[in-house]
């Protein structure tokens, strides 16, 4: 059996072809939308790929509402009109990986929106986990260490608590991202960590006091850095 090795980019590109072979079978009523998807085993024989690859582009157009699972009957195609269909594959064709700062950029957006439900929606459990990640940051700090992880999970705890399922899945799909490009693009110093125990000790009680007013402030003192880099930097 030959293994194949594929690169990040010659992946993507084998994902795109499945997806442009499924527009084809829709566009030429093939497949119609409400219709059953055939087997990955099916799909991977007809398009000349592997199972996996087939799976990868079938999440992909799970993710965006293309395709539709169903627990033991199957994965099916969403009841969008074929024109409306085609077009948003021919969308998801042309997306291209984000760039560190829009990831960044985004990861502003969504948070500004989430510390202000998360302060009127938190719970003694929510706090306990945000209070967790703070410390877990704040020693890591104090000991010299790299604490980028520790910051995002502070992160990903507010995006919890703010009890909104759609942006806390946002959170969670950019946030590998920008783990592995933090480093990479030296966003922020040692002392910015330093000044970030106090910056998140600051959001916590705003929560903490249910204030969302107060908590988007501290949340925008937060990310201070992150807009003049988003912002007043050129490519």
């Amino acid at each position: 059996m030959r293994v194949e090795i594929l690169t990040k980019n010659e992946n993507q590109e084998v994902q795109k072809g499945i997806i442009s072979k499924l527009r084809d079978l829709i566009n030429y009523k093939n497949l119609e939308p409400g219709d059953k998807l055939p087997s990955e085993r099916m799909l991977s024989e007809k398009f000349e790929v592997s199972r996996s690859n087939v799976r990868e582009a079938i999440q992909k157009l799970e993710f965006f509402g293309i395709l539709k699972s169903r627990p033991q009957s199957g994965t099916f195609i969403a009841n969008i009109g074929r024109v409306a269909m085609s077009g948003m594959l021919d969308d998801i064709l042309r997306l291209e990986d984000p760039d560190f700062k829009s990831l960044v950029e985004t990861r502003i957006l969504l948070e500004l929106k989430t510390v202000r439900l998360a302060a009127l929606r938190r719970t003694e459990e929510d706090l306990e986990k945000m209070r967790q990640a703070l410390d877990a940051y704040k020693q890591k700090v104090l000991n010299g260490q790299d604490a980028v992880e520790e910051d995002l999970l502070f992160h990903l705890a507010i995006a919890n608590a703010s009890k909104n399922s759609t942006m806390n899945t946002f959170m969670l799909i950019i946030t590998p991202e920008i783990i592995t490009n933090f480093e990479k693009y030296h966003v922020c110093d040692s002392n910015q960590s330093f000044l970030g125990i106090q910056e998140h000790e600051d959001i916590y009680q705003a929560i903490k006091n249910q204030d969302p007013k107060i908590a988007k402030e501290k949340m925008k003192v937060h990310f201070k850095i992150l807009y003049q880099y988003c912002y007043n930097t050129k490519d």
